[in-house]
């Protein structure tokens, strides 16, 4: 028992360190980055022209998105979350904050983006405008990228 204590803690000490020192490069440019600005460009064209079917085909079924302000949502909530934005009497847009985004590659699955992105809308004759962040998992699985986590926060 002893020694598999020592193992784990030892395992968790050399994984932190590897972290602190930064082996995870962010990455800002390269062939990786640009296949993820890719992504998340072609993500956004489809929630800002309201298309809702193909925003969807951007998530994986089993996706689950983490919202600070909304709690914990699967693919359907999600689905319904979005149809009811559309409806509403504003035109939410999206726009990625310039320079925000950082795309970690994920060994034998896929990647993780972070970044930050105002959304905008005309309410009441006002512009509002606000900034969050977020963080995506995404998987390649036989070509074809999906996001299998979302975790949107800082509302």
């Amino acid at each position: 028992m002893r020694t598999r204590f020592y193992f784990f803690s030892t395992a968790l000490v050399i994984a932190a360190m590897s972290l602190a020192t930064g082996s995870a490069k962010a990455q800002k440019s390269g062939p990786l980055f640009d296949e993820m600005s890719g992504r998340d460009s072609a993500m956004f064209a489809a929630f800002n022209s309201r298309n809702l079917d193909n925003l969807m085909t951007f998530f994986d079924p089993g996706v689950e998105w983490y919202q600070d302000n909304t709690g914990v949502r699967t693919y359907e909530q999600m689905r319904q979350a979005f149809s009811g934005l559309y409806k509403m009497d504003y035109v939410l847009t999206r726009k990625l904050v310039p320079g925000s985004m950082e795309v970690y590659s994920i060994k034998d699955f896929g990647a993780i983006l972070t970044a930050q992105h105002t959304f905008s809308h005309v309410e009441n004759g006002k512009l509002e405008v606000a900034t969050f962040k977020y963080l995506e998992v995404w998987q390649k699985k036989d070509g074809v990228w999906k996001i299998t986590r979302e975790v949107s926060y800082g509302h």
